[in-house]
Formats: structure tokens, sequence, C-alpha cells
């Protein structure tokens, strides 16, 4: 699925009006997600990496970053992006090359719309994980299905088309049913139709604002599997004095 011409017009999608302001919510989004966990000198694990657009956002927050995808065409992309920034590495998400808590955060990223076993995928995420995993999602219960996800109209071919949409609540059964009892914080962001995703106001406003969970096209669920006891702000090169705001749960 993922050869040299879908990787290239993949991030083409990302120049243009709708493509970077979904970007743009998206990075907020996760911005908010990763806010609470201390991040120099912590690894993280991005599974499903693409092209590295997100790898770069959490190196430049300060993570040692790594990046699994099982499309050589994808991590070639994200290599010309990360260069020696990144430790990059093809393998598939149900079967991760990585020892049990090999890792302090794992991210699965609109990964589990497209492999033949999400458990699995979950499964192995929380397996390598030693500190906290971040599952997004785009949402079956949203505008942006109804234009980009309905196989109907005659518009039968396409990536989305092509995946697995998920609920939020069968989402977070799952999540829940992978990670157990442990703390989630959950948002969502881009609630408006896809024709509104633009950078004028109010759309620009309404669609990166940080709504509860399934409310937005793009939702995430933070599930953190330890106590953490100081942050690192976003961007910042010390640490914070003040403890981290406490969790939200579902």
């Amino acid at each position: 699925m993922w050869d040299k011409d879908t990787v290239r017009r993949y991030e083409e999608w990302f120049d243009t009006q709708e493509g970077s302001f979904a970007l743009r919510a998206e990075k907020r989004l996760l911005e908010y997600l990763v806010s609470g966990w201390p991040r120099r000198g912590h690894s993280f694990l991005e599974v499903g990496c693409g092209p590295g657009m997100i790898l770069e956002m959490m190196y430049e927050t300060g993570f040692d970053v790594t990046g699994l995808d099982a499309s050589p065409a994808m991590l070639a992309a994200a290599r010309k992006r990360m260069g020696t920034r990144a430790d990059l590495h093809v393998g598939n998400a149900e079967h991760l090359p990585f020892g049990d808590n090999q890792f302090d955060y794992v991210a699965l990223l609109t990964v589990l719309e497209f492999v033949e076993d999400p458990m699995r995928a979950l499964e192995e995420a929380f397996r390598v994980a030693a500190r906290g995993v971040i599952v997004t999602m785009l949402n079956k219960w949203s505008f942006y299905y109804l234009s980009h996800g309905i196989r109907c109209c005659g518009h039968h071919s396409g990536v989305l088309r092509e995946a697995t949409w998920y609920t939020p609540v069968r989402m977070r059964s799952m999540v829940r049913k992978a990670a157990g009892n442990k703390p989630f914080t959950m948002r969502s962001v881009l609630p408006g139709p896809f024709i509104t995703w633009k950078h004028t106001l109010p759309w620009r406003f309404v669609n990166t604002l940080l709504l509860p969970y399934g409310l937005g096209s793009y939702t995430g669920i933070r599930v953190d599997l330890c106590d953490i006891e100081t942050v690192t702000p976003l961007m910042a090169r010390t640490k914070a004095v003040a403890p981290p705001n406490p969790i939200a749960s579902p």
C-alpha cells in the first residue's frame, strides 16, 4: 500500500491548506498529551512513524526518538527528514523487534486503522513501554468519516476508505483491555467538517480547540503506566519544579 508514489502524495497533502491545518491541530493535541511527561534523556518510540513529521516534533521537544514502519518507502522519507537524529527500523506493529520495557514512551498514531490485528499491536506497544503510551485514531463518529471514510457515491478507492475506522467507545475499550486499570488522559481536535479546516477565523480557533474525547475527527488517549514526579515544559531545556496536574480519568 505505502509505495513511493503513495508516500509522495501523502507528503504533498500536508502542503495543502487542509493538510497543513490538520497537521497543526494534530500536533497541538500531541503537545497536550505529552505535556506531563519528562523528555530530556527519555526514549520515545513511534510505531508507524511514516515520513517522520511527528518524530521530528518529538525530537525537538527533547525525546530520544526511534521510529518503526512496515514501509521501506516511508522510512526512506523519514531518514531524509531526520538524518541521524532518529533510530529507524523496518518492522511490523504486531511483532515489535524490541525487548520488554525497552522504551520510556510509545505512540501508535493512526496506526490501528491499517493493521490486521489491532489488539496485538496494542499489546505489543504496552509490552515495550515502561512509562506511557499514546494512541490516536480517526473518529468514525465525525464529519471527516462522512466525507472521507464511507465507501459510497462511487468513491470506493483511497487509503482512508480502505482503513478501519473506530468509534471512540470501541477504541477506549480496546486500550483499556490492553492497559488494564491505568489512568487515562483523553482529548480530541478537528470537530468541524473537512471544508472548515482553514487557517482563517473562526475555524482556526474551533478546529484546534482541545475538546473532550470523541468530539473531534482526530482523538487521542494517553495512558500513564507509572507515577510522574517532575515534568519538562515543552520546548524547555530545564525541568520544572512544580508537579504535574492530576491525570484525568475516563
